[in-house]
């Protein structure tokens, strides 16, 4: 069958959809799957975008039509297209789902030029941390949100309904660590300075020395390789990285799914990191420790009920705080030492021990967080809690 047959046979078939609804209404389950592996392939581009992006930037001087961007750009397309298909349908998605997932494509969509505003008047932008990147990523958080809970409250129970909440919670903790790539691309990149090599081409070292006013040597290097503080990495990945792990494991309801949502990423940056050195971009540190992380937060939860029987039997205080209290320290304390490591081993930035204190208290509030929103879903297990809005 050539191209514009099946083109054709794709429009009689979803010509009669197109028709005015409101959110949440009853979506044939065809359609329902449609939508959602529509919104695997845009994430996906998106993915593969962003996964050269920061390798590109620490190789060539900034380009709006640099390759990684443009394919970011065709799943944002993708995407602008589902929120387009649901907002105007009502199909596949209930209201808090729609909500998300247009705000997180609006904010998106208005960052992208001000990101571009900021990069003509700042010039390079030296860390993936700036307030217009900031927003690209939470556009694609609530975005991803808004995926997630269309999916979860949707998609009929079975395997395929867990293999794609894994995969979409993938994503997402993709988006939140993303910035991070800032360090991991930087901490190999001032390792090969010191050994009198350099992975960014000389345009780009000369611009980033003249921005700052400075000549090329290593305090410019680390400066743009380096540009936040060291307490910053860990205390995110444990507050933020975990934390969306915690969630994946109270969504997806099984042992394990920390575990496998955590390889997942890990595993494709594993994949990703020999292509682009082959093609001659930076290497960079992979968090492996988010694996550690991911199998700390599967047997937190395994073990999690039996001890707080125990401890609220005897001293009689509330059992979330107690959970909480257990598995930020044992986390914190296997994620600290999984950091430190693979510093010694496969590399990883600069790890500030003294910020633990912090990153403990983050965890906690994180855990008590997801504790109290689980409490208030409901008692039964969360993952017997489905939506029939896209059921027959």
């Amino acid at each position: 069958m050539n191209a514009p047959a099946i083109i054709k046979k794709a429009a009689d078939w979803a010509v009669p959809y197109w028709t005015r609804g409101p959110a949440g209404r009853e979506t044939p389950p065809d359609l329902f799957r449609v939508l959602y592996y529509g919104w695997l392939v845009a994430l996906t581009l998106k993915l593969l975008g962003s996964a050269w992006d920061v390798s590109w930037h620490f190789k060539w001087l900034r380009d709006d039509l640099a390759p990684p961007h443009l394919l970011n750009s065709a799943g944002t397309a993708v995407a602008l297209g589902l929120t387009i298909v649901h907002g105007y349908t009502g199909y596949g998605v209930d209201k808090a789902a729609l909500r998300l997932i247009q705000w997180g494509t609006g904010v998106f969509l208005v960052a992208v030029p001000l990101d571009l505003i900021n990069h003509r008047v700042n010039g390079l932008d030296i860390t993936s941390w700036s307030p217009s990147h900031i927003m690209l990523y939470l556009g694609t958080f609530f975005m991803i949100a808004g995926v997630i809970r269309g999916w979860f409250t949707g998609a009929p129970p079975g395997r395929e309904r867990t293999v794609l909440l894994g995969a979409f919670l993938a994503f997402f903790l993709e988006n939140v660590h993303f910035p991070e790539q800032h360090q991991e691309y930087g901490v190999l990149s001032i390792g090969a300075w010191d050994n009198h090599a350099t992975y960014a081409e000389p345009i780009l070292l000369r611009f980033a020395a003249d921005q700052m006013g400075r000549p090329v040597d290593r305090a410019m290097m680390t400066a743009f390789s380096l540009p936040v503080p060291d307490a910053l990495y860990p205390v995110y990945a444990v507050v933020v990285g975990l934390g969306v792990l915690v969630a994946a494991r109270m969504l997806i309801g099984r042992f394990g799914a920390a575990t496998l949502v955590a390889a997942a990423y890990v595993g494709f940056r594993t994949l990703i990191w020999p292509l682009l050195t082959v093609a001659g971009f930076p290497p960079s540190a992979v968090p492996f420790f988010l694996v550690v992380g991911g199998l700390c937060v599967d047997l937190a939860f395994a073990v999690r009920h039996p001890v707080l029987r125990a401890l609220v039997g005897s001293v009689g205080v509330t059992a979330a705080v107690y959970g909480a209290l257990a598995a930020q320290s044992a986390l914190m304390g296997h994620v600290y030492g999984a950091i430190k490591g693979q510093s010694g081993l496969l590399g990883a930035p600069p790890l500030a021990t003294g910020s633990a204190i912090w990153a403990g208290a983050g965890l906690l509030a994180a855990w008590l967080a997801f504790e109290w929103w689980g409490g208030r879903a409901g008692r039964q297990p969360i993952e017997a809690r489905v939506i029939a809005t896209a059921t027959p």
